[in-house]
């Protein structure tokens, strides 16, 4: 298998899909390995990120790779003026495979169409996510056995929540239901909403958030009201708390229900709800080391077969 980019959820098969997410499984049963032994992974981060991160380098570091980068742009020559494309081919120079985060939509396809260096997108923007994509994927797997037939609802930033457009194009091929709750000021935005009918995909719209509204929910996937993205924050005041989880909201679930949450999380899911069996959001968060590292493995032309077959596994 050729090395390749991955920038995009949206060009993804559901084969492609559900090979990730086995390849995933296999790395969860042994995450420790020295399949990436000798390579180096640039994680470039123009923008603040945690989880996103720490799971990339954690996955190279288990992998047996080592990692070179910025957490900070202001730590780079990006501060001098260095433009985007030299960046990157600088630091081509030096990787295996760049990962990076950047505040510009359509900066990591970009950057994929300068360098032959494998690139991954860790987010740009507004507009996709699709390495939190997969691990989305690969928890909604697990906790329901399948991704086929699912109501998904999908709550809060809609808008700016790049986590949420990437999620609704990789569900396109499973047949969901998605429920769209949102203020009017943060809606699932038109070309999305065009998006849904051009692959018939279902979907309602709701502004009312409570126990009767989440009954047959199979997911609801919460998402914080993103400051960063607001240019008016008068009007970031007015629906950053409009829809908070209480575990109170929670007593007519599915029992399969589970809550997801690409985190970090501000208001929006009440600390109560943490100890709830239907909350997800922390294993979600842990399920993101064994999707990137599937992810490394993948762009580099390393095969579910290898893996399955891999004789460097740490035990």
């Amino acid at each position: 298998m050729e090395k390749h980019n991955f920038v995009t959820i949206a060009d993804l098969s559901r084969e492609k899909i559900e090979y990730l997410i086995s390849m995933s499984q296999e790395f969860e049963r042994f995450p420790n390995r020295e399949l990436l032994k000798g390579k180096v992974i640039a994680t470039l981060f123009f923008e603040p990120s945690t989880r996103t991160r720490l799971s990339f380098e954690t996955a190279a570091n288990r992998l047996g790779a080592r990692i070179i980068g910025f957490s900070d742009a202001k730590a780079s020559s990006v501060s001098k003026g260095e433009t985007l494309k030299d960046t990157i081919l600088m630091v081509a120079n030096y990787a295996d495979v760049i990962v990076m985060r950047h505040y510009i939509e359509g900066a990591a396809q970009y950057a994929s169409e300068v360098t032959a260096v494998p690139i991954i997108n860790a987010g740009d923007g507004a507009h996709m996510h699709p390495s939190q994509c997969m691990l989305d994927l690969y928890s909604i797997y697990k906790t329901q056995g399948t991704l086929e037939n699912l109501n998904i609802y999908l709550v809060g930033d809609l808008k700016y929540g790049r986590t949420v457009h990437s999620l609704l194009m990789a569900m396109r091929h499973f047949n969901p239901t998605f429920h769209f709750i949102a203020p009017k000021e943060l809606a699932m935005p038109n070309e999305y909403k065009l998006y849904c009918k051009e692959n018939n995909i279902k979907f309602q719209e709701h502004t009312a958030f409570n126990e009767k509204v989440i009954a047959d929910a199979d997911i609801i996937y919460m998402t914080r009201v993103q400051k960063e993205r607001f240019s008016d924050l008068m009007e970031y005041e007015r629906v950053k708390d409009i829809y908070i989880l209480k575990n109170d909201m929670l007593g007519n679930v599915k029992k399969n229900m589970k809550i997801l949450h690409p985190l970090p999380r501000v208001n929006e899911i009440a600390y109560d709800v943490d100890e709830n069996p239907h909350a997800y959001y922390i294993q979600q968060a842990q399920n993101g080391l064994y999707a990137r590292e599937a992810l490394f493995c993948d762009v580099l032309g390393i095969t579910l077969d290898q893996v399955k077959n891999d004789k460097t596994i740490i035990k």
